[in-house]
């Protein structure tokens, strides 16, 4: 690659490649841009197509089956979003959405960290009886996809290929969200600039979806503009989160994103956040020396103190939901002054 400045397209890996050519695209995609077009992975259509045919239904649904599932009604963050009631940087976002996570058990309570309260049921809309049954095919899918991307990744930076497999042992802290952003909104902002608080994530977006951008530029260079993201039939949209970064160093980067609604049309989407347990810290690994020399330092806690990055993911991820959902931290007694 001839460096990001220049890029003006997501480059494209392709999961049936050979393991030194997938390693070596995946090495380099995640370090000179941290979002790349995924081909080749398996995924079967019929299951993209039964993923899409659920985001349309759940989205016609009358309001009032929707508002019966409402987020702020969870102590876990699970459950649906009107237009504009999410936050980024303070901001308000002009999407609906549902959030689904594994459905377990409630763990959270007094003298635990506050961020077990993450773990717990989900809400599901009683008019679209198949929708769980759809999300567990959907997350068994992409929970594979991601573990492999993990390992080739790994030995692409010199480390042995499950060295990240402990860390998603038993419980991963998997989310997804099906998202609608509107042709028509009272702001430009699908959803704010910001970098995934996880370790990685596949987008599904429904072809002929525009608004995506991923920031251009890097370090020093973070105002070079915007690249835009147009969906792509059979393809994921990936990107790695702030924990994946931390683990090499900086060397592979969570870059900036955003969905941008002027002049678009109507948007679906639906992320799958592949996170690991709760509690679990994500290994730090030693690169060579040839690479940890290329590594972006730019995103150290240090230079951000007001946005720290916490290496127990659970403790990241509260933090984004603290300030993504205050109505829902208000509801339930949580205190934005223990986002640490």
């Amino acid at each position: 690659m001839s460096g990001v400045g220049s890029v003006t397209a997501l480059p494209v890996v392709d999961l049936r490649a050979s393991s030194g050519q997938l390693r070596g695209s995946l090495r380099e995609a995640a370090h000179e841009v941290g979002f790349f077009y995924l081909i080749g992975h398996d995924v079967p259509d019929a299951l993209v197509s039964r993923v899409l045919d659920a985001a349309r239904k759940l989205f016609e649904l009358p309001q009032a089956d929707k508002d019966a599932v409402a987020m702020v009604r969870s102590p876990h963050f699970r459950g649906y979003t009107r237009l504009g009631g999410e936050l980024t940087l303070g901001e308000v976002d002009w999407r609906e959405q549902i959030d689904i996570g594994p459905e377990r058990a409630s763990i959270g309570g007094p003298g635990k960290p506050d961020y077990l309260w993450l773990q717990g049921p989900n809400q599901w809309p009683a008019g679209l009886p198949d929708l769980p049954g759809i999300v567990d095919a959907w997350d068994a899918a992409l929970s594979s996809v991601a573990r492999t991307l993990l390992r080739h990744w790994a030995a692409s930076l010199g480390s042995r290929p499950d060295v990240f497999d402990s860390a998603f042992a038993e419980t991963p802290a998997t989310l997804i969200k099906i998202i609608r952003y509107p042709v028509r909104a009272a702001s430009t902002q699908g959803v704010g600039a910001h970098r995934d608080a996880g370790v990685l994530t596949l987008l599904l977006a429904e072809p002929g979806s525009p608004g995506l951008q991923v920031r251009r530029g890097k370090g020093t260079h973070r105002d070079d503009g915007w690249i835009d993201v147009p969906a792509r039939k059979g393809a994921f949209i990936v990107n790695i989160g702030e924990l994946l970064e931390v683990a090499t160093g900086g060397y592979l980067r969570a870059t900036e994103h955003r969905v941008n609604l002027h002049g678009s049309g109507e948007r679906i989407s639906v992320p799958f956040f592949f996170n690991p347990r709760l509690d679990a810290r994500i290994p730090v690994l030693s690169l060579p020396d040839e690479l940890a020399a290329r590594a972006d330092k730019s995103w150290t806690a240090a230079e951000n103190p007001s946005d720290p990055i916490f290496s127990v993911y659970g403790r990241n991820a509260w933090k984004s939901r603290l300030r993504a959902h205050p109505d829902v931290a208000d509801a339930h007694g949580y205190s934005s002054s223990r986002v640490g």
